[in-house]
């Protein structure tokens, strides 16, 4: 999921990672017994979960194609997770070839095995980076290489703002990365809610976990949208956001909510 887990200086598999607990509900196999562990346990407490995990990544798809069809050629991606094809710059470059990719994920293992997919072209990078340091993203030299911030950015927040605390700050950080970006860029978001059923269980997997799960009502989940204006139909559960077939089975219980705001002047 991506990715508040293990600090960038070291890999730690003695407990759950939201990345690989994510990897595995997608059917992937970059993860560890205790990661499948805490999958299952998760699927237990929240039975559409697995539903739900294909929904938020269909709906970053979507996302995608709708900033390149609207003219975007960068996007920086933080909290990438492990890179499940198709990704975000597979989907991007089948638009518009010459669109560029910075990854970013705070798991070391998710570096490893993005590093040794991702194309050495230039037109992709990825970054051992952590959402609580805005500031070191912006500033990284390989972050840089790939992203002009002189020029619009779509910036990709797909389920890593849930695993901040409020003691983290979500708000100034998402924030922090607004203002670096300049009028035209977009925002795609989606964060966990309980808005639609009890998740207290579900919270409590991640509590042993390498981040703690924190979910928000709708009203808090929109204001990290602040300077941004709202694409039509706003801020949605994600099967609901923009389909391009029936939503999934149990899409009305799927607790992620999506979005895409373009920066206003």
């Amino acid at each position: 999921m991506g990715q508040d887990g293990v600090r960038a200086d070291g890999i730690d598999t003695s407990k759950p990672h939201p990345a690989r607990i994510y990897d595995y509900l997608l059917g992937g196999k970059d993860n560890y017994d205790v990661d499948r562990k805490a999958a299952d346990a998760l699927a237990a407490a929240a039975p559409e979960v697995r539903i739900g995990v294909r929904a938020n990544r269909d709906f970053m798809r979507r996302a995608v194609r709708y900033v390149v069809e609207n003219g975007v050629r960068q996007i920086l991606d933080v909290g990438t997770g492990l890179p499940t094809s198709p990704n975000v710059h597979e989907t991007a470059q089948e638009i518009a070839p010459d669109v560029r990719v910075a990854y970013v994920d705070n798991d070391p293992i998710v570096n490893a095995h993005a590093d040794a997919l991702l194309s050495r072209s230039g037109a992709t990078s990825i970054v051992l980076g952590d959402l609580r340091d805005p500031r070191a993203i912006l500033e990284d030299p390989d972050v840089r290489a790939v992203i002009d911030f002189d020029r619009p950015v779509a910036l990709l927040l797909v389920a890593v703002v849930h695993f901040l605390t409020d003691a983290d700050d979500p708000a100034g950080i998402v924030a922090t990365l607004r203002d670096a970006l300049p009028d035209g860029s977009y925002l795609v978001l989606t964060h966990a809610t309980s808005d639609f059923a009890d998740r207290t269980a579900a919270q409590a997997v991640y509590s042993k976990a390498s981040a703690s799960l924190n979910l928000r009502p709708r009203a808090e989940v929109e204001r990290f949208f602040d300077g941004f204006d709202l694409i039509e139909p706003g801020l949605s559960q994600v099967p609901f956001w923009r389909p391009d077939g029936p939503p999934p089975p149990r899409s009305q219980e799927i607790g992620f909510y999506g979005g895409v705001a373009r920066k206003r002047a």
